[in-house]
């Protein structure tokens, strides 16, 4: 049995080679982008104004540091737990002390929360979570006027006050709730905002891809509320709502999120997951936080969010040499 084999310009049997200039069928049809319409295609991902500076994405890996302003930290850091006046009096002077040793160390951006996101954690109303934040935001902004605050909120009342007290971006870590209320205070602000992925139970038929699904839905709803493109962050939400194998998995295909297109924040430091291959308490993780930190770089983190901020700074600058040159 022979096999036929078409050349340019022939026919074999009643089909004909798709070559115009030589005389074969005509060209696919193509479409041009509709009036108005944005190209779709992968861009870089510009610049955001928070607050006092711009963040030009992609020159380097910014570090977020993390200012707890809790008695419940999981990580041990709640500058309440070190002192019992609720926010008040010296609580904010350890923030403040805590604020300006970050900034020493080479911090680009500090973030604010009162309310611990640990399993278990105790609930606070937004009266008693503003009261813990809104002193301390006040106080840092006082103490380093050119350094850009996030405040770390669910409570749209909480995020208002903050802003008022001197926060330039809302780090909402219920970014992919089908609630839009804090995607509105942002856009009434004109100020950022990181959506944060999470879920109440860990439940996925395949991870990555409803990671990135929820995370889309999310980036739209804010869009739709007046946000603007520039003022969308996205972060995968390691730790929430995930098993230490989601966790992981997340890591290793972290670069899939590039196809948002908005810049990615990374907080893995001195997580439950990073305890559990080492068997280490919260305390004894900063080697794995900064693995992680490099890890994240590497795949296009452009913000890692920590606790120790020196050493993740020397990591950041050492991993950005490597990868972006």
């Amino acid at each position: 049995m022979t096999r036929e084999r078409s050349v340019p310009g022939e026919s074999v049997g009643s089909v004909v080679a798709a070559r115009p200039e030589l005389g074969g069928a005509a060209a696919t049809s193509s479409f041009s982008l509709p009036t108005g319409a944005p190209d779709g295609l992968p861009a870089g991902l510009g610049e955001t104004r928070i607050g006092p500076r711009t963040f030009r994405w992609g020159e380097r890996t910014f570090v977020m540091g993390i200012l707890n302003v809790t008695p419940d930290s999981f990580s041990g850091d709640g500058l309440l737990a070190r002192s019992s006046d609720d926010g008040r009096g010296a609580g904010v002077a350890a923030a403040v002390a805590q604020a300006r040793a970050m900034a020493e160390s080479g911090a680009d951006l500090l973030d604010v929360g009162g309310e611990s996101t640990r399993p278990g954690h105790e609930a606070v109303d937004a009266a008693q979570e503003a009261e813990r934040v809104v002193p301390v935001i006040r106080a840092v902004r006082d103490a380093l006027p050119d350094m850009p605050l996030s405040v770390d909120t669910t409570k749209p009342a909480v995020a208002a006050a903050a802003l008022d007290a001197g926060a330039d971006a809302i780090n909402d870590v219920w970014g992919v709730a089908p609630d839009d209320a804090l995607s509105r205070v942002a856009a009434e602000r004109g100020v950022p905002i990181v959506l944060m992925h999470n879920r109440a139970e860990p439940r996925y038929a395949n991870l990555l891809a409803e990671i990135l699904a929820d995370l889309q839905r999310a980036i739209e709803r804010t869009l739709a509320a007046g946000v603007p493109w520039a003022n969308v962050l996205v972060d995968p939400g390691f730790g929430f709502g995930k098993t230490p194998e989601h966790n992981l998995a997340l890591l290793r295909e972290l670069g899939s999120l590039r196809v948002l297109g908005r810049p990615i924040v990374l907080g893995t430091s001195r997580k439950s997951t990073l305890g559990k291959v080492l068997d280490l308490p919260a305390e004894e993780r900063v080697e794995a936080t900064l693995a992680t930190t490099a890890l994240g770089i590497a795949a296009g983190v452009d913000i890692v969010r920590v606790h120790d901020v020196r050493e993740n700074v020397r990591a950041a600058r050492m991993a950005d040499a490597v990868t972006r040159r």
